[in-house]
């Protein structure tokens, strides 16, 4: 105490001018927690680029559509093939799963029950083969992070399989104007579901003030992947599809891969569970390929993506074709990559979401209707998908020549939040020759949605939902850069 008397007798300051310290020291700390945690290391394992390697691929599609009489039909493959998957499983199952829970928020529309479809899959497989390990992570949003008891989680558990949480302390801040103060002042505080007073945002139960400051981060293990073992071989998918109820109308894209190639995805996830303090088994294989004559096919994460898909439009040729499938579209250096290459002579296929729907809520458009207005101003063809309260969820990215085909897919937007290192993504590049049947199969997803083929009523025109806002447009700008956005 005298040592302070003494600071205190020698400064001789004023009570202002301590409080003005006081918080200049306050506003420093939080500014220093902002950037640190914004550029903060990335645990090991993110940010991956695997090798290119030949490997069997099969192109799969969620298509949900109108016929020419106004009924609404789906043509959906991705759930079976994850079912099926899981039923060849010999001795493990490797589960990334962003959306796993049956909520369906303020929607009237029917929907599939995708969650306990899927939690019953995985206890019959329990049941009927104990030996099979399972591991399935998941992203905290399914708790609302923590702030209710999900009934799924616990049947899963008590079978004996490892549901795993995904620990997003680790992963960097999108949202730095809030995350500063949260891992300054409230990072270690617990959460109970048995205090909830505040309405869930997802769901009917109530939750607990602590959810809400946790979702502001709006962090995500954002993935959707599936590594399995077979009498066949090494199996993985990667698609854009949540097992979801809320999202079982949606129209996705996935990709099913033999090989090496699912080995190195499961790398990807060991990573994740190690981040995430689980137990993840080590599988080694030796290096191996498909016959010369399959597509090579690349396993990208994170940031991996974002570089992947940058490489691609910079180097598309006048001539070449390029064609986007995109929920979200927002990230700055692909809309002028989009923009140049249209300049360069490329050919363009824009096709997007119009952000209009949201589990029964009305969305205002953005950030897809503002972009889409600088596209269509640059000369670029867009068009919308025409969905009827479900979501067009895929994310898919197509470059193409008479000889030679490019395409990256799986559970990326175009987002900074999805691109940058912020939200963990899984991705795969594929190339190859045109005439191959993953890249025939894409190409057909993409042009029925986009001509309406086959009677199936998948896409309206631009000029429907176009919205040339400038105040949208500064708005999308404002939530770009600040990261205070759900996309």
């Amino acid at each position: 105490m005298r040592i302070f008397q003494r600071i205190h007798n020698k400064l001789n300051w004023s009570p202002r001018r301590y409080l003005g310290v006081m918080m200049g020291l306050l506003a420093l700390s939080y500014l220093s927690s902002a950037l640190y945690h914004t550029y903060k290391p990335l645990p090991d394992g993110l940010n991956y680029a695997g090798p290119l390697r030949h490997a069997e691929v099969k192109f799969l599609a969620d298509q949900t559509y109108l016929d020419a009489q106004g009924q609404q039909h789906y043509d959906h493959q991705i759930f079976n093939e994850m079912l099926r998957l899981i039923d060849e499983a010999q001795s493990l199952i490797v589960l990334d799963m962003f959306l796993f829970n049956p909520q369906t928020g303020a929607s009237k529309q029917e929907h599939q029950a995708l969650s306990k479809q899927l939690t019953e899959a995985l206890l019959n497989k329990r049941l009927m083969q104990p030996e099979v390990e399972i591991k399935f992570i998941t992203d905290p949003i399914n708790s609302v992070y923590g702030g209710i008891t999900a009934q799924h989680y616990r049947e899963l558990r008590q079978a004996g399989v490892d549901v795993i949480e995904t620990n997003l302390t680790p992963l960097r801040a999108s949202n730095p104007s809030w995350s500063g103060f949260w891992y300054l002042c409230c990072q270690g505080i617990g959460n109970n579901p048995e205090k909830g007073w505040l309405p869930n945002p997802f769901g009917p139960e109530k939750v607990t003030l602590r959810s809400y400051f946790d979702l502001f981060n709006f962090k995500a293990n954002h993935r959707k992947t599936l590594v399995v073992d077979t009498d066949q071989g090494w199996k993985a998918l990667v698609t854009s599809m949540n097992p979801h109820d809320g999202s079982s109308r949606h129209s996705n894209i996935g990709l099913l891969v033999w090989g090496r190639t699912a080995i190195d995805i499961l790398a990807t996830e060991q990573a994740v569970g190690i981040m995430s303090q689980a137990n993840m088994p080590a599988v080694i294989a030796g290096e191996f390929e498909a016959e010369k004559k399959q597509p090579q096919v690349q396993v990208l994460t994170e940031k991996a993506i974002y570089e992947g898909v940058l490489k691609l439009l910079e180097t598309a040729k006048a001539d070449e074709q390029i064609d986007l499938a995109m929920f979200y579209l927002s990230e700055r250096k692909i809309v002028k990559g989009l923009i140049a290459a249209h300049e360069r002579g490329v050919k363009l296929r824009v096709l997007l979401d119009a952000n209009k729907d949201a589990f029964g809520l009305e969305k205002n458009g953005v950030p897809n209707r503002p972009v889409a207005a600088e596209l269509h101003q640059a000369g670029i063809p867009l068009r919308w998908c025409n969905t009827q309260g479900e979501q067009c969820h895929s994310k898919m990215l197509i470059k193409r020549n008479a000889q030679q085909q490019e395409m990256i897919l799986g559970s990326a937007n175009f987002t900074a939040r999805n691109l940058k290192n912020y939200n963990l993504e899984t991705n795969l590049r594929v190339l190859g020759p045109a005439q191959a049947p993953v890249f025939q199969d894409a190409q057909q997803y993409f042009d029925t949605a986009w001509s309406n083929l086959n009677g199936r009523q998948m896409s309206v025109d631009y000029a429907q939902y176009a919205d040339e806002s400038t105040l949208k447009y500064g708005l999308y700008r404002l939530m770009e850069w600040s990261g205070w956005s759900t996309f």
